[in-house]
């Protein structure tokens, strides 16, 4: 074999190389493969070693895989007029290739920016309040709202949370004190409530001890039992002992006061 038949094999070897290299492609297990040829669409590729004919075809790989998209922090003015800075997460995937491809030029940078105004535009048909008390409500509305606009470029919106809420230094220590008012007035309303119930209970013992003169005295000595325990110094006199002493002791100036009034004789007087 001459040197040009060398040359002309080896050029035929080349351009085969370079036609497989150009004609297989590889689409991996998480991707699917939009061919167009000469700029139509030819369908999709499924995981695999592809082939597609060169400069004719052209593929574009999706992926399919779960997508999580931070939605950045904005300023948003609520429906009573506060500002709050809101950050979310929402989790999307691609569903239809096709639709991803065809029907828009950047199918995640369109999801962000919707994703955006969506959160603003539900924030802000709510109160503070019921932002933060009814976050579950606003993460639907938002979701609803996303697919509603991700169908049509073949997307499927999985989730959205509010992942940040951030207030006002002023809008926070108001809430604190709101906070702090609302646990006062709680412990106030339980201990109203714990006298009453033990006014109830002393009226109801009362009353029975008033009927049952037995139980007023067994009361009486269980606390003197109570307050004669050990190593106490306290002295306790029994209310019938007093009334016996004031007795005595009137008793006794009675007497002093006879002998000491005037014409008073005593017996050794008059033997």
């Amino acid at each position: 074999m001459t040197t040009t038949t060398w040359v002309v094999i080896g050029c035929a070897i080349v351009a085969i190389l370079l036609v497989a290299a150009t004609a297989i492609r590889i689409v991996p297990e998480y991707e699917r493969g939009v061919v167009l040829r000469f700029g139509k669409l030819a369908g999709t590729r499924k995981p695999g070693l592809r082939l597609i004919i060169p400069v004719a075809d052209r593929m574009i790989k999706v992926s399919m895989r779960v997508v999580t998209m931070p939605i950045q922090s904005q300023g948003i003015i609520t429906r009573d007029n506060v500002s709050v800075d809101i950050s979310a997460v929402a989790y999307y995937r691609v569903v239809d290739p096709v639709k991803a491809v065809v029907e828009i030029e950047d199918v995640h940078a369109a999801i962000n920016q919707i994703a955006q105004t969506t959160l603003r535009k539900v924030v802000g048909q709510h109160s503070l309040d019921d932002v933060l008390a009814h976050t579950d409500s606003i993460n639907d509305d938002i979701l609803r709202i996303l697919e509603m606009t991700a169908q049509e470029w073949g997307v499927e919106v999985r989730l959205v949370e509010l992942k940040d809420i951030q207030l006002p230094g002023g809008m926070q220590r108001a809430m604190a004190r709101e906070a702090e008012a609302e646990r006062e007035k709680r412990a106030k309303i339980i201990a109203a409530e714990g006298e009453a119930v033990a006014a109830h209970q002393l009226s109801t013992a009362a009353k029975t001890m008033a009927e049952n003169p037995i139980a007023l005295q067994l009361r009486s000595l269980q606390t003197l039992m109570e307050i004669g325990v050990e190593k106490n110094t306290t002295v306790v006199f029994p209310a019938p002992l007093m009334a016996s002493l004031a007795d005595l002791t009137a008793f006794l100036s009675r007497e002093n006061g006879a002998r000491d009034a005037p014409g008073f004789r005593g017996d050794s007087s008059d033997i």
